[in-house]
């Protein structure tokens, strides 16, 4: 039972870390609405028509972004210990599980949505990896490593 609540502490952590650092970000370089962000996750299920939605498709964004962590969250704990994570840098940890959330959302998962596909831009793919290496990657393996130690419990 501890480790179900501590897995739904870290899941909902990092979930909130991660829409929080990615609705900033969009509206420090936009200057538009922080919730546009959880109409653009609707998108990739219900196509243009969530950004005229209101409330639906915000909450609707907000569930979708919330399983998504979930099972990026899930990975990660069924990861640690079969692959002794501990032993490694937990920097390193975090840096490659973040920029492998990137490369499974952005080169796997959004093409296979109605998302509009934007051109590539290195700054924006920068900054996406930077949300997630700080705001999943490295408070995972943080949690992970406080959880089990240096050993294999």
């Amino acid at each position: 039972m501890k480790t179900i609540y501590f897995f739904i502490k870290a899941w909902l952590l990092v979930g909130i870390l991660d829409i929080l650092a990615a609705m900033l970000s969009f509206y420090l370089s936009t200057g538009k609405s922080p919730l546009i962000v959880l109409k653009f996750i609707t998108s990739a299920v219900s196509g243009a028509e969530a950004y005229t939605g209101g409330t639906t498709s915000i909450i609707f964004g907000l569930v979708l972004h919330f399983m998504v962590a979930f099972l990026f969250t899930l990975f990660f704990f069924l990861l640690y210990k079969p692959l002794a994570l501990h032993r490694y840098n937990l920097y390193l940890i975090g840096i490659v599980y973040g920029i492998f959330i990137w490369l499974v959302m952005a080169k796997l998962v959004l093409p296979m949505t109605s998302v509009k596909q934007q051109p590539f831009k290195w700054l924006e793919a920068g900054r996406a990896m930077l949300i997630l290496i700080t705001m999943i990657g490295l408070p995972l393996a943080f949690m992970l490593k406080k959880k089990y130690g240096n050993n294999d419990r």
